[in-house]
Order: structure tokens, then sequence, then C-alpha cells
């Protein structure tokens, strides 16, 4: 990503796949939701292996270890290896083991892919804050109690140095939007003030791990949150592919603020195997497909026909431009409506 702020979704002749030679994937809303996969996931991704493109799956879930979310893929037909896991465990557990002496105890407040990063960083995990750890860190874990929440207060007010593996609030679930572990991070907040150092999307330390851990020299990042994996994309300074199968709606991607606009948008990860459509100026307005798009005083406007995410893409242009530095702000229902959105 260049350094300009983006006005509109960008062109790519070549199919995706082509042009990357990593993706980046997010997987809660990308690859599976819950214990399911996402429709045409498993298809896309193969392809997009077998020609050539290296896999590399990035998740702020700190809860399971590499090897467990590696199993799980292979469960769904993507052969996939621990090494091709990245996690903000592992991110966030490099962090610490940086700004305390080796082997320190760490009171840490998540599940066995938490305990398993800091291991791996020489580090002593620990239960309770009477254990004289030199960190406490959060991360997500499904089965996290009221006593375990409190522990992390207690450090916290001691002036033990707090991390948090990542601040999604949420995180999507086969039956809906369930609380992720920025909601956890905020219980102990309420109790013991103070922030933690953050070290998952779309905080530096999560784009460093993954490079450092997958050597990619031309990636594109894939995900469904604008607020981690497009902005984390941002931060690190490379071009990311938003797929509409997670969080995101098209309203959000609209009013999207510059370190939150990606350069392409796809329905799925179909997005990766295809070229991206040129979006083109056309006197005061937009083109992408059959669809024009314009602000027009204080809402959206868009013409035409055609595929309905060309629509998407032309009224990205439209809204993006007439925001400028901010979000917009226009009104973008009819728009949306009249494109299928």
């Amino acid at each position: 990503m260049n350094e300009q702020i983006r006005r509109r979704p960008d062109g790519c002749r070549r199919p995706l796949s082509e042009a990357y030679d990593t993706a980046l994937l997010d997987l809660d809303g990308v690859v599976y939701a819950g214990g399911r996969a996402i429709a045409h996931a498993v298809e896309s991704l193969t392809r997009a292996r077998d020609g050539g493109m290296h896999l590399a799956y990035v998740t702020n879930n700190a809860a399971r270890t590499p090897q467990a979310v590696a199993d799980q893929l292979s469960g769904f037909g993507l052969p996939t290896g621990p090494a091709d896991v990245i996690t903000s465990a592992q991110a966030v557990a490099r962090l610490i083991s940086e700004q305390v002496p080796a082997g320190a105890r760490v009171l840490a407040v998540g599940g066995e892919g938490l305990w398993v990063a800091l291991r791996e960083r020489g580090l002593e995990p620990v239960r309770s804050a009477d254990d004289d750890p030199a960190a406490v860190v959060q991360g997500f874990d499904p089965t996290l109690d009221w006593e375990r929440l409190a522990e992390a207060a207690y450090a916290v007010q001691r002036g033990v140095p707090w991390f948090a593996s990542n601040t999604d609030l949420t995180i999507p679930k086969e039956r809906g939007i369930a609380p992720g572990n920025g909601a956890l991070v905020e219980v102990v907040r309420t109790a013991a003030g103070g922030s933690p150092q953050v070290a998952g999307k779309p905080q530096p330390p999560m784009h460093r791990e993954t490079v450092l851990r997958t050597g990619a020299q031309r990636p594109l990042v894939i995900g469904d949150r604008l607020d981690t994996d497009i902005e984390g994309a941002c931060n690190g300074g490379v071009d990311s592919l938003l797929v509409l199968t997670g969080v995101t709606t098209p309203a959000e991607l609209l009013a999207a603020p510059p370190r939150h606009r990606p350069a392409y948008v796809a329905e799925d990860l179909r997005g990766l195997l295809a070229p991206q459509p040129e979006v083109t100026a056309d006197d005061g307005g937009f083109r992408c497909g059959g669809w024009r798009a314009e602000a027009a005083g204080d809402a959206l406007a868009v013409t035409g026909e055609g595929a309905p995410l060309d629509g998407l893409r032309a009224l990205c242009a439209a809204a993006w431009t007439a925001a400028g530095d901010s979000s917009c702000g226009a009104e973008a229902g009819k728009a949306l409506e009249r494109v299928g959105r």
C-alpha cells in the first residue's frame, strides 16, 4: 500500500493468487465460522495453493495451538502444518520475551495456545498473581472464569506489566457474534485501570511475527474485519483483500476511514482466483463494470446494472473520495439496495 490516501479499490489484471506470493489469511469469518468451513473457502484455497501461492493462516485467536488449528484445517481438506499457522499468542510471547528476563514467570490468563507460545519463548506461565510474575498476559479462552480474570486484575493493580494477545471485541461463531478477547480485556481494565501492550492485529508485532515466520516477499492480507485485518495490512504497508463472509457489512465498508480501506473487495475467497476490475473516474463519478456511482449532496447515488460487487466497488470510490481522510457520512442505504447489497 502506498502512502497516499486510498480513494478507490485497486484493479488487478491477473488473478490475485498469481500477483502475490503469499496469502496471509485470517481464519474466523474468512476460512471458517466456528467449526464450519465457509462456502467456497476450501476449493478456492486449494486452487490457489496448487497454482503456487503459499498459504499462511494468521489468527488473533490465541486459544488454540498452531497444531490444533492445522489439524482443523486439514480436516476441512486443506493439508496444513503447524508452521503454516501464526497466532497472536506467538506474537505476544515474543513481545513479552523482549521485555522480561529469560525464564521469567508470566501470569497467563488464556488457553493452551497462549501457554505453549510462552514456553516456546522460554517463559514460565503461572496462574496466580501471588506467583511473583514479571508480566501478565491475556489471550482468548472460551472457558475463562471470574477467578482467572480477577488474578489478572490483582496483578495489574500491583503494577505488573500487562499484555494482551489481541483486543477484538467480538468473534464470529456458528450461532452468531460472541464476545472476544477485547471484551475480557475490558473487564480487567474496569477493575484495575490502565491499558495493556497489544500484539495482535492490527498492531505491528503481529505483522512482524508473520513476516518472520513466513518469509513472505509480496504478501496479500485477506480478512473480514476492517479494524484488525485491513488496518493491520495498512500498518504493515501491504495490500489487502476484504471478503464479505464475516463481520463487515457493505455499509461499514463505504464509511471506512483511510486506515480501514482495503485494496480489493470480494464476496468470498473465490475473489483470490480472479482479476480485480478497474474502477475508473467518470466526470465527477466512478465506474466499475456496468455501474456508475457518485456522491450527490448528502447521499450516494448509483445507476446502471451488472454484478452487485462491481456496484459496491464503484460506490466505495465515490464514498472514499468524498470523505478524503475521514469517514464517509453520506447516506448509502438506497444506493446499496439499488446494487443488491
